[in-house]
């Protein structure tokens, strides 16, 4: 789909091709869509996914921290880490210098699944059919949008 020479839409359209929202809804569902049998092959869901994304990435966080990283309520989290708890990938331990606090660490076969997993944003990426350049500036223009949004 070309937008050259697209006119911008009227201020206040309620057509549903102008609408941002839309585009960024039906974007995230073909993502998500495009993720899923990639993922089945891990055995992990998108959100759980998302948990192992930070935890190959820093081995010991705070259940509170990894919220802040992926923007989701405690009560969202919670079943996704008791089923990768469940599944034998990550482990929850009292922290010692708090014991209110409860830290995430990867178990082995935690981290082995990352090897896996390796393949999963190339494959993403050849899907998305974008130059780095115009994934660097889709992933600038969609954090300046939730920032901007949740202001």
């Amino acid at each position: 789909m070309s937008t050259a020479g697209a006119e911008p839409p009227q201020e206040g359209s309620l057509l549903l091709d102008d609408q941002l929202c839309f585009a960024l809804y039906a974007a995230s569902r073909a993502v998500t869509a495009r993720y899923r049998p990639l993922l089945d092959e891990l055995g992990l869901t998108y959100p759980q996914y998302l948990v192992m994304l930070v935890l190959w990435e820093q081995d010991s966080i705070s259940v509170r921290d990894l919220g802040n990283a992926l923007q989701l309520e405690s009560s969202t989290l919670s079943p996704l880490l008791k089923r990768l708890e469940s599944n034998g990938l990550l482990r929850r331990e009292r922290r010692a210098e708090d014991e209110r606090s409860v830290a995430l660490r990867l178990t082995d076969a935690g981290a082995r699944l990352r090897e896996r997993a390796g393949t999963v944003p190339l494959a993403i990426g050849d899907a998305m059919g974008l130059t780095p350049e115009q994934n660097a500036v889709a992933k600038q223009l969609l954090r300046l949008l939730t920032t901007n949004v949740t202001r």
